[in-house]
């Protein structure tokens, strides 16, 4: 039978059972289940929900953009975004590997989430918030490229879901298993 996991990925663990020689901790110092895979990739210096599976089909799925599976994430920036930031978010981005899809964007209360090891740098002299950001690709380190391009540098950077899979009620480092969805996404 066909496993999906989902993790709760800390900050500072790779996307990867191998730490090749770089010292960070892997998914192997969390996951102890034989045969699965990351279906995408979260950088080290992101948290949040990592799917896991042994399904080729559904790891393709997941990753592939051309499924455009909506993918959330809690993104907390130096400085406040105005209605121009945003919209430019909305719209799409200009990056040097080309322009983004429309992505959702809005300010957001800060979220109630775990606490980060190490926390994040607090300056009292900049402004800080919190976003939430939908997109529908995943380019290498998009939502961190495109919230400096609007102006306004990623500080932390949470995925809360993939699709209809979320982190919530998943503590950081702590994985559980996952339902496979009943029908494939078009």
């Amino acid at each position: 039978m066909p496993r999906l996991i989902l993790f709760n990925k800390p900050w500072g663990v790779l996307s990867q059972f191998t730490d090749e020689g770089s010292g960070h901790p892997t998914l192997a110092d969390y996951i102890d289940v034989p045969g699965v895979y990351p279906a995408g990739r979260l950088d080290r210096d992101s948290e949040g929900l990592l799917l896991l599976t042994d399904d080729g089909r559904l790891q393709a799925r997941i990753a592939d953009p051309k499924y455009k599976l909506a993918k959330i994430y809690l993104v907390q920036v130096e400085g406040i975004p105005d209605e121009a930031a945003l919209d430019r978010l909305r719209t799409g981005v200009d990056l040097k590997d080309g322009r983004t899809r429309p992505a959702e964007a809005e300010l957001i209360d800060a979220p109630d989430l775990w606490p980060r090891d190490p926390p994040v740098r607090y300056r009292k002299s900049v402004a800080d918030c919190w976003l939430k950001l939908t997109i529908k690709e995943g380019r290498n380190r998009q939502v961190r490229r495109m919230t400096a391009a609007v102006g306004f540098p990623t500080l932390r950077l949470v995925r809360w879901s993939v699709g209809e899979w979320t982190v919530e009620g998943l503590a950081t480092g702590v994985w559980r298993e996952g339902q496979f969805p009943q029908k494939p996404s078009r």
